[in-house]
C-alpha cells in the first residue's frame, strides 16, 4: 500500500470494505433463511399448521434470493459511486497534463 495515496485520500479503501460488508449480508441472508425454513417447518408440525410449514417452505428460498440480491444490488450502487470517482480523478489528470 502506497501510504501518501492512503493518506491524501486519492486511492479509497471503502470499496474494499463494501466489498467485505456484501459477503457478509450474502451470509446473514442465507442464514435467516435456513432460520425461516427450518422454524416454519418446525414450528409448522408442531402446531399442525400447513401455512406455517408452506411459510418457511416458500419463504427460507425466498429469503436467501431476495436478500443476496437485495445485498449485491445496494453494494453495487455504492461502488458506482466511487468508480465514478475514480474516473473523474483520472479525467482531470489527463486534462491537467495535457495543459
Amino acid at each position: 500500500m502506497d501510504w501518501k495515496s492512503f493518506l491524501s485520500f486519492e486511492r479509497m479503501v471503502t470499496p474494499v470494505i463494501i466489498k467485505i460488508l456484501f459477503w457478509i449480508g450474502l451470509i446473514a441472508s442465507i442464514i435467516g433463511g435456513v432460520i425461516v425454513f427450518f422454524g416454519g417447518i418446525i414450528t409448522g408440525i408442531s402446531q399442525s399448521e400447513f401455512g406455517t410449514i408452506l411459510g418457511g417452505l416458500i419463504g427460507g428460498p425466498l429469503i436467501i434470493l431476495l436478500g443476496g440480491l437485495i445485498a449485491r444490488i445496494y453494494c453495487e450502487l455504492l461502488i458506482l459511486a466511487f468508480r465514478i470517482n475514480e474516473t473523474l480523478t483520472d479525467i482531470k489528470k489527463i486534462l491537467i497534463e495535457k495543459s
